[in-house]
């Protein structure tokens, strides 16, 4: 089990970036099986896998969310972030870090609120 938690501002402008930070502990980011994922949930769309990323570096994204969404990472801090371009008022959501391993998700972080208004 790892301990993860996101962190990053709760209010967004429309038009701007959201970038938000997962902090691990207790988990290697350079494992091969493990990936580092983010997720959201609205009302609305429920859950929404956003994308991840892989013990090497690579990135796969929901092809809905591809072209604004970028996930990174910083092995040496142990952190994995989310820059999501251009939002508007629908990605008004709770977001969430979360682990993979070889499938299922077996580590969450609580969740940060997020919302995107004027």
């Amino acid at each position: 089990q790892a301990q993860m938690q996101e962190s990053g501002p709760g209010l967004v402008k429309p038009s701007q970036t959201l970038s938000l930070t997962c902090t691990v502990s207790g988990g290697s980011m350079t494992v091969s099986y493990f990936s580092w994922a983010w997720i959201r949930q609205s009302p609305g769309k429920g859950l929404e896998w956003m994308g991840v990323i892989n013990y090497d570096g690579s990135t796969y994204y929901n092809p809905s969310l591809r072209s604004r969404t970028s996930i990174s990472r910083d092995t040496s801090k142990n952190q994995f972030s989310l820059q999501l371009t251009s939002v508007t008022p629908d990605d008004t959501a709770v977001y969430y870090c979360a682990r993979e391993k070889m499938g299922p998700f077996d580590s969450w972080g609580q969740g940060t609120q997020v919302t995107v208004s004027s």
